[in-house]
């Protein structure tokens, strides 16, 4: 569907995006995760075709984007983080306004617009002005532009953003139900979002791409987190086969229960059934050792944790 490759943008001496690399297939949908600056919204605006890349290249469908770049904007939706709307028009004329530009006309614009009125159940609001609409509503009449020309690939820019629990509610239903027939790539700094709605993360900092990974795989286990009588310089005398025991695993003691964290060495993506068999060899050597053994559990990853202990990372390496 869409492939990226070594895209960059500065303006000046200021670097947004950072030789960023990713390939989107058909019928995805991927959160686009950072801070705010992190590059999230320039890197949808190159996508796009509002903004030029610096360097690098944008394909669609196989297509070097600069080649044929009406061919390609014409199969994209976007909704931006602020939409551009005249308030004083209805939910109606305004879709239809949109129709024209998309180059719908006639009974090809009112077929169209139906469908995004249905699609994103805006009926109860058609002949209401858009300054009047909750904040819901309007980012609704956001999609619902986006949706008009039967796009196949949506690029939404914090699309909850400013929304309540239960407009967030509706709005990731209405995402869920629009990816069926498009690919799908939404922009915020909210991990629940993300993890609600998506497949897939693309997590950005300080315009680098840091983080390209199936949200399945992102829950799957990397370590063991170990409760056992026994102290560091016994720990780290320890061997058993596709595990390193090391004296830095250690987490803290407290009443003579000392904590640890074992890695599965050389192993990227391990599922729980793994962790759970390598934990009865683990229980099974601490035994032989003598040491008492109060806790044995596969580390749960979650977004949340791995984007703080990311960007943690970074504030640390600023400061020193």
């Amino acid at each position: 569907m869409i492939k990226v490759e070594h895209l960059s943008r500065r303006y000046g001496d200021f670097v947004a995006v950072n030789d960023v690399s990713f390939q989107i297939g058909h019928g995805e949908i991927v959160g686009l995760l950072g801070h705010n600056g992190a590059g999230k919204t320039t890197i949808m605006k190159m996508i796009t075709g509002y903004l030029e890349p610096s360097d690098g290249q944008i394909w669609f469908n196989q297509q070097a984007f600069e080649d044929a770049p009406d061919h390609a904007k014409a199969q994209i939706g976007y909704l931006p983080e602020n939409l551009p709307v005249y308030p004083d028009l209805t939910v109606a004329d305004y879709l239809l306004y949109a129709a024209r530009l998309r180059h719908l006309e006639g009974a090809d614009a009112i077929a169209a617009v139906r469908r995004a009125i249905r699609d994103t159940e805006l009926e109860d609001k058609v002949l209401s002005p858009i300054h009047t609409l909750s904040r819901g509503y309007k980012q609704r009449v956001g999609v619902a532009q986006a949706i008009l020309h039967n796009p196949k690939l949506l690029i939404l820019d914090e699309p909850t953003n400013g929304l309540d629990p239960q407009q967030t509610q509706a709005m990731r239903h209405l995402l869920k139900n629009l990816a069926k027939n498009a690919t799908v790539v939404l922009s915020t700094h909210i991990m629940q979002e993300v993890e609600a709605i998506c497949d897939r993360v693309l997590m950005m900092r300080r315009g680098e791409l840091i983080l390209d990974e199936q949200l399945s795989h992102l829950h799957q286990s990397t370590a063991l987190l170990v409760t056992t009588s026994m102290a560091p310089a016994q720990w780290q005398q320890q061997t058993l086969g596709g595990v390193q025991f090391a004296a830095d695993q250690h987490l803290g003691e407290s009443n003579g229960h000392h904590r640890y964290r074992l890695p599965f060495a050389g192993t990227h993506h391990s599922s729980i059934s793994q962790a759970e068999g390598l934990a009865a060899q683990v229980a099974q050597r601490l035994v032989e050792q003598g040491a008492a053994l109060y806790g044995l559990t596969p580390e749960r990853r979650d977004l949340e944790s791995l984007f703080r202990e990311v960007n943690k990372t970074e504030e640390v390496s600023h400061a020193a």
